[in-house]
This record gives C-alpha cells, structure tokens and sequence, in this order.
C-alpha cells in the first residue's frame, strides 16, 4: 500500500467522521484536498448550467468530474473548459461515476422546468442527492413524486431558490432573529424585468412557444419562495392577471402581468406583483421586498444591492412615540452591500447546498429543499387556478408531512 493509497483512506475517514459527529465543514481560503470535496455531475449545461458548473469550480467543497448533455457540442465544451468527462446520456456519466455524491440537474425543457423530472428520478434512483433548478417542475404531479422519491430514499433534493441567499436576505434574518420585527403583518413583494412597449420583444424559443404561462411557472418560483421563507406557509392565493395592449395587438399570449392577494398561515397579508418587461418599477428598482412586522420593517431592493431597517416607534434605541408628528417614524437604518451583480447569488446558494450535503444536515432542515421548491409550484397553481376562476379564492393543495428519522435532530 503506498503513501497516496494510505493518505487517501485516511482523508475519507475524516471525512465520515467529521460527518457523524456532525463537525461543520465550512468554506476557507485554502482549498480542501480533492478527497475531501464532494464529487459533482452536472446534467444540463446550455446557459444556466455553465453558470453553476463556474460556482462548483471554484468552491473548495466540491470537486466537478462530469457534465452531459444531449448536444454533444454543448458537453464538450464545457467538459473542455473544466478538464472533466462529458457524457451525453445521463445514465452513462452515472455508470461511470458510481462515486458521485451530487448530480446537479440544469436541464430546461417546456416553461424552463419540462426536462427536469427525468433526470431527477435517475439520479435518485441512482442513490445521489440532487440540486434542480427552478422550477423544480412545470407539472404538478411531477414535483410531488420528486419530493416524495427523494424522502423515501433518504436522499438530499435541494431547488436553485437562490434569491435568498444575499447579503440583505441574511441581515433581514438577523433581524428576526434578534426579534426586531415581531409577528409580520404585511409582506409586498414586485419583481419584473425593466421593459415596456418601446423595448418590446416576445419571448421566443420552445420552451416559451406556445404556453402563456411560461412567465408565471418559470419566474414566480422566486418570489413565492422568498416570501414563504420569512413568512411562512401560505394558505390563501386569489390572482388577477392579465397581458397589456401591445402584447395583444401582436397576438402574444404571454400571461405576463400578475397581481396575487396571499394570506400566511400566520395570519399575515401579502401581496405579489410580477411583470415580464411590460413596465419600468420605480422604487425598489426591479426587485422588491418589503416585510412590516410589530417591532419593525424592512425592505430589500434590487435584490442584492440594498437593505433598509426601520423600527416602530418606540422600539430599542428608536424614537418614542411622543416625540414624532404626524405621520412620522423613527430613522431607519440602511444597508448598502456595494454588490450589483445578482450573479453572485447563485454561488452563494450552490455553496450553501454543498455545506448542507456535507454536513449531513437533517433533511426537513435543508435550505431551499424540493419541498420548499414543491411549495412554490402549488401556489402557483393555486394562482392559475384563482385566475382562470375569475379571481376566486383558492386554498393550495397541502404539502407533504415532513419526515424525520430517528437520527435526525
């Protein structure tokens, strides 16, 4: 046995180790050896999948040593680019690679989520974890068999909700934590691409072609998520939606306009409001968050750029109440991260989903998990179920139970 053999069984004994007694890999500037990291194959890699192919690269917790695609070209490409394999069928990058811990699923498929199933139930079914990209589904029933696969094999299926994984989303759960907004009351969420009728192009391309509900499938995973994560389960959906003039006068069918009545099952109000390039948002740029609770309320804009806190009179350190006019609040606090690229969230959402798998987290304590994902979808079901009704209140379809084993915490 040499030296390599040796130091090779030892580093993946630490490693379980590490794991069972539940010691906390964390990200460092020196980068973990190859045995350490886990082992990564991609599935998917047009656009979004070469984003997150860059995040694996450069992440001292993984080590990418695959991708495939059913257009050779594509695989190729990008297998040259990151000195790995390329396979152009999922399941002869699995025979080969029977060591991989996590298959990352980046296909795209009808409405952005059609090609996704498949290759998530392979992959579990091959007994690897899985991160999918939104939508974890366009199909209901689809996401609901992923998420129940993955729970009855024991398997980590995480979801690219990425849009919470920022440096104003993490102050934002500071400041619950800390108990410096309260019970929520309200949550107002817009976001939409800058746009209108001079700028005006249709989305184009098979996976947009033909399904006017490519926009509300595709895109509404993202704000649902985010407000779900700070406020919890959603119990009422009533939608209105709609398209303007000159997608009409084109015969676009693009539902692209969508204004969504929630009500949490804590009793809190929210309201989402959701565009395609059919108008310019002003305030809060293209991205908005506002959540207002008890003790205090904050506000994310554009995503990534900016957090603003603002106590309720009275609150620690804050203006007492008789001593504002009319109308007035005390000074908030404000938040300016220098970040503008809302690229950085996918690393920073990759990461986390690394640092989950090898810490072997408990499963219902996943960040962004297929049932989180699995959420998103029913609501916006529920959505086009109330639109399509006219605007009629509609309850979601439940979700699973969570299901934790006996050696969970």
């Amino acid at each position: 046995m040499n030296n390599e053999t040796i130091m090779l069984i030892f580093a993946r004994i630490v490693k379980e180790t590490c794991r069972s007694i539940g010691y906390t890999v964390k990200r460092s500037n020196a980068s973990l050896p190859n045995t350490m990291a886990l082992k990564i194959g991609i599935t998917g890699v047009k656009g979004i999948g070469n984003t997150h192919a860059d995040a694996y690269a450069k992440d001292d917790l993984a080590e990418l040593v695959a991708v495939c695609d059913v257009v050779r070209e594509r695989a190729d490409k990008t297998a040259e680019t990151y000195g790995v394999k390329a396979y152009y069928r999922l399941c002869d990058m699995l025979d080969a690679h029977p060591d991989l811990d996590i298959v990352d699923v980046s296909t795209g498929g009808d409405e952005n989520g059609g090609w996704h199933y498949e290759p998530t139930m392979e992959a579990l079914a091959a007994g690897k974890h899985v991160l999918v990209e939104k939508p974890i589904s366009n199909r209901i029933e689809e996401a609901r068999e992923m998420v129940e696969s993955a729970d009855e094999k024991d398997r980590y299926l995480g979801c690219n909700l990425n849009h919470y994984f920022t440096e104003p989303a993490e102050r934002a759960d500071r400041l619950f934590a800390e108990g410096k907004i309260g019970e929520p009351v309200f949550c107002l969420h817009r976001m939409g691409f800058p746009g209108g009728e001079f700028a005006y192009k249709p989305v184009g391309g098979p996976n947009a072609e033909g399904f006017p509900y490519f926009h509300v499938k595709a895109f509404l995973a993202h704000p649902f998520g985010i407000m779900r994560h700070f406020c919890g389960d959603i119990t009422h959906v009533q939608a209105f939606m709609g398209r303007p003039g000159f997608r009409r006068r084109e015969t676009d069918l693009l539902v692209s306009v969508n204004s969504i009545h929630l009500r949490f099952a804590s009793g809190c109000i929210g309201y989402l409001f959701s565009q395609r390039g059919d108008a310019t948002m002003g305030l809060g740029g293209w991205w908005s968050l506002e959540v207002g609770g008890t003790k205090g309320t904050f506000c994310i804009e554009n995503c990534v750029e900016k957090m603003t806190y603002f106590p309720a009179p009275g609150a620690d350190g804050s203006a007492s109440p008789e001593n504002l006019g009319l109308g007035q609040a005390p000074e908030p606090e404000v938040f300016h991260t220098g970040v503008r690229d809302f690229k950085t969230t996918f690393p920073r959402r990759i990461h986390a989903f690394l640092e989950d798998v090898a810490n072997a987290v408990p499963k219902h304590r996943l960040r962004a998990s297929g049932r989180d994902a699995l959420a998103t979808l029913e609501y916006t079901f529920a959505a086009i179920e109330s639109f399509e009704s006219g605007g009629a209140l509609v309850r979601p379809h439940p979700l699973p139970r969570r299901q934790r084993r006996a050696d969970e915490g």
